[in-house]
């Protein structure tokens, strides 16, 4: 069975990741997940009033550092599936 990443996880996973490139606290990010159906999974990210648009692929990134730092396991061989679901948001499924 894949593990699922919330989405609060997700959220936690892209100011982990914000924080860590940008040399700031991750609780200085503000993070907002979106979904289109031309555009697919992204989100907008807030730091010091500057709004950068993560796409997928960011996203995915984000999520690699958090597979690494904070579940301890292998971030490259972890496949990562963005989905939206209706009851929980958007989750990753692990395999």
């Amino acid at each position: 069975m894949a593990q699922i990443i919330s989405e609060q996880d997700i959220i936690n996973a892209i100011c982990l990741s914000q924080a860590y490139y940008k040399s700031i606290r991750p609780e200085d990010v503000i993070v907002e997940l979106t979904y289109d159906d031309d555009t697919s999974f992204g989100a907008e990210v807030e730091v010091n009033g500057q709004v950068e648009i993560l796409n997928t692929g960011a996203m995915i990134g984000a999520l690699r550092v958090w597979i690494k730092d904070v579940l301890h396991g292998d971030p490259f061989s972890t496949g990562i599936e963005l989905v939206l679901d209706d009851e929980e948001g958007i989750i990753a499924k692990l395999s």
